[in-house]
Parts: C-alpha cells; structure tokens; sequence
C-alpha cells in the first residue's frame, strides 16, 4: 500500500477471502458474489487515498485486508483471460513494445495504462462496450477496460483459491503506455 502511494496510485482497505467458516468472504454481505475482491467500505471513492499515515493505520487494523486501487485516477487497467493476457504479453515484449506494469489475479491479467480521465470528447469516446464495473465480470467475461468509477484487485492482494495477486511487470515509475496502443495487442489476442 505505502510502495502504491509512492507511485501516487491511490489505494483503499479491501475484503479479503475467509479461509474457515461459512462465509467465503470477509464482508457481510451473504453470498459475496466476488469473495475477497471488492472494497470493504461502499464509499471508498472518497476514502482511497496515497496518505502513508492513514494507509498505515487502516492496515495496521485489518492486516488481512485485500488492495483495491481505483482506475480513472492515475492509470486505466485492461483486463483479460489469463490465456489471452500471457499471449499479449509474449507478443509485446517480442515486437519490443513497453507494455508497462502488468498483474495477474489468477484468471485475469490486468495491463495498468495511461487514463484517459474524463477526455473533452466524452460523449464520443466515453461510451464503450469495454467499461464495465467489477459486478459486470460474469457478463462480460472477455476483454474489460477498468476506468473512472471502477477498481481493481492488486498485488499482494489473497484470492479465494489461497493464492495471492502478483505483478509479471512491476510498476517501475515509468509513464504508463497509451491506451490505444495496448488495446491493439489486447484485441488481437482476444479475438
């Protein structure tokens, strides 16, 4: 969370996936539709934030609790199929492309992009088929693109299958590649 703030990239206290007992994830929701993968609080818009010293006491207090970094802010995130990630990843780095940080979430691969913010040609460029909030994945199950009002998962996030979220690609402080670009190897490897 404090290395997140370093970049800038604001974070906020996630569920985490319980390992004993009846529930399968730590919120009180019954029947958690995406166990250990969404944020604790319904306002955490408003409470992510990059301050050290309140990232250090919110996980001082739930050192089990998952990162949920928030999308539309600093970085847009692309996320695939693992299948379709792994083969865009390879492809990237072949053609010598900086594909910048990339994270895996098991069966998902997260590519972290430039954001386009809120663009003057919002009507145009705002409306597309790949933004979708997290509740949308089994709907959408292909290509997602993670944008203002959504979040994601990040490492060293705990999934429900007892593994962990990890970076392929660490962030590095480098500019964030462009959108555009990433999604033309994104869309190739989707088809």
């Amino acid at each position: 969370m404090l290395e997140y703030a370093e970049l800038g990239w604001a974070s906020v206290l996630g569920a985490h996936p319980m390992r004993e007992g009846r529930r399968a994830c730590s919120c009180d929701r019954v029947g958690c539709p995406d166990p250990g993968a969404h944020p604790l609080s319904p306002a955490w818009q408003m409470m992510a934030t990059t301050d050290t010293a309140l990232l250090t006491r919110w996980w001082e207090q739930n050192p089990e609790a998952n990162v949920i970094l928030p999308t539309g802010r600093v970085f847009d995130v692309f996320d695939v199929p693992a299948t379709a990630g792994h083969t865009a990843l390879v492809a990237m780095e072949e053609s010598g492309f900086a594909t910048g940080p990339v994270a895996t979430t098991g069966d998902r691969v997260l590519f972290y992009v430039a954001t386009r913010g809120a663009p003057e040609d919002e009507d145009e460029w705002w409306s597309c088929h790949l933004d979708c909030g997290p509740e949308t994945i089994d709907e959408t199950p292909g290509l997602r693109w993670h944008c203002r009002d959504s979040y994601v998962l990040a490492p060293p996030s705990s999934l429900p299958d007892g593994s962990h979220a990890r970076w392929l690609r660490p962030p590095d402080g480098l500019p964030l590649p462009d959108p555009l670009h990433v999604l033309d190897h994104l869309a190739d490897a989707c088809e």
